[in-house]
């Protein structure tokens, strides 16, 4: 009798323990995060990214998460295709649990990430995408931009081109979402502000696949008093190059999108151009107490310097965690409300996304290359808010169909 005392007491633990388990477990105590990027290519970007959010994350966690509750990120690497991310993303949703995703460099996985947004009605915050396209054509309620945009950027630097006399201009830009938009943002802001301006060549070439010598002759043969160029790494290194030994660059202003990010301007060491306008980073001449305090426990952390993805890396952490806090909920619907209109103070300035289209007014260092102890640096630079180069409200209305 006791044997069967023994076995139903057992079994009857056994048939109410799901009841009892949650208050017990670790896991009902954290909030589980999904982030996906392309660690496997452009490492120069993406590794400083990783560190700017898990040095975010730590800050949190010790200072005791949100609500009470840890943040844990359950990251994964897309290798930079759209089908790859969307395929981690059903798999973060469905079998891992996660809350909400964020992250992805490239605009072609951005944007399919925001479709899967859409259709599956997540909460997704893109870290570093640039389309235009994101928050605007292909917006929707689930999707939230935080980098200033190829529309953003380019504004910033047109309105510091269009000081410049240039008339006859040629552009070079990879082949995919991010270097259309940022072409076609960057004519049509110039122009408005320099009627007198005309465009006389555009080159496309397909994306780290770049013909350098073809590209710089191709562009050369338009005889153009300025380029704006739009390359970025393996293929900005051999556009530098080939310009340099063709001597392309003497007599020509360029104008060149994201160049001044160490990220992409530190490899070109002794052959980094200077006189370029460029949009960047130059984290050793920023001193404001926010952005000291950051640097200082970046290095501590990871005993290197940050780059401009280690700084978009702890916002898109931060924005996490100053959401949750707002929201005071994991439900989706509320989260996304959260997020429309969320402020918050970042180590180079305020950040805030707007309702109207959920892109943030996160800002971009503006100013010119030049060459210091045989690497290059920014100069001459200064930082521009991003909600002062953002459309209006009717304009983004009209862009997001409505």
């Amino acid at each position: 009798m006791r044997f069967v005392r023994r076995l139903v007491v057992f079994f009857t633990l056994i048939l109410f323990l799901p009841f009892f388990y949650p208050a017990f477990s670790d896991a009902a105590d954290t909030i589980k995060i999904g982030e996906i990027n392309t660690y496997s290519k452009l490492t120069n970007f993406t590794f400083p990214y990783r560190n700017g959010w898990q040095l975010a994350l730590e800050e949190i966690n010790t200072a005791g998460g949100v609500n009470g509750k840890k943040l844990e990120v359950i990251s994964r690497d897309d290798d930079g295709k759209p089908g790859q991310a969307v395929k981690i993303a059903e798999e973060l949703v469905r079998k891992d649990k996660v809350i909400l995703l964020m992250g992805s460099f490239f605009s072609h996985v951005g944007l399919a990430l925001t479709d899967f947004a859409k259709r599956n009605k997540v909460l997704y915050i893109a870290a570093e995408p640039l389309s235009d396209a994101l928050v605007w054509a292909k917006g929707n309620r689930y999707t939230f931009r935080l980098r200033p945009s190829t529309y953003m950027q380019a504004a910033m630097l047109a309105e510091k081109a269009a000081e410049n006399p240039a008339r006859r201009w040629a552009t070079i830009a990879p082949n995919y979402a991010y270097g259309k938009d940022a072409v076609k943002s960057f004519k049509k802001i110039l122009k408005a502000k320099r009627p007198d301006v005309e465009f006389v060549a555009e080159q496309w070439p397909a994306l780290f696949k770049i013909n350098a010598g073809s590209e710089i002759q191709s562009l050369a043969n338009s005889k153009p008093e300025a380029i704006y160029n739009v390359t970025f790494g393996g293929d900005l290194a051999k556009f530098v190059r080939e310009g340099n030994l063709r001597g392309i660059f003497k007599d020509v202003f360029v104008v060149s999108l994201l160049t001044g990010e160490p990220e992409y301007l530190d490899p070109l060491k002794k052959e980094a151009p200077e006189g370029w306008l460029v949009t960047g980073y130059p984290w050793y001449d920023i001193k404001t107490p926010a952005h000291d305090k950051f640097l200082a426990a970046y290095q501590n952390k990871f005993d290197a310097t940050p780059r401009n993805g280690s700084v978009v890396g702890y916002n898109v952490m931060m924005t996490v965690a100053h959401m949750l806090k707002k929201s005071g909920s994991t439900d989706t619907e509320k989260m996304v409300d959260a997020m429309e209109g969320l402020a918050f103070e970042s180590p180079i300035g305020p950040v805030t996304y707007r309702k109207i289209d959920h892109q943030s007014t996160m800002g971009a260092y503006v100013g010119y290359t030049a060459q210091k102890e045989g690497k290059g640096i920014m100069v001459e630079w200064q930082y521009m808010d991003g909600k002062d180069y953002l459309p209006g409200d009717e304009e983004v209305r009209k862009l997001r169909g409505k």
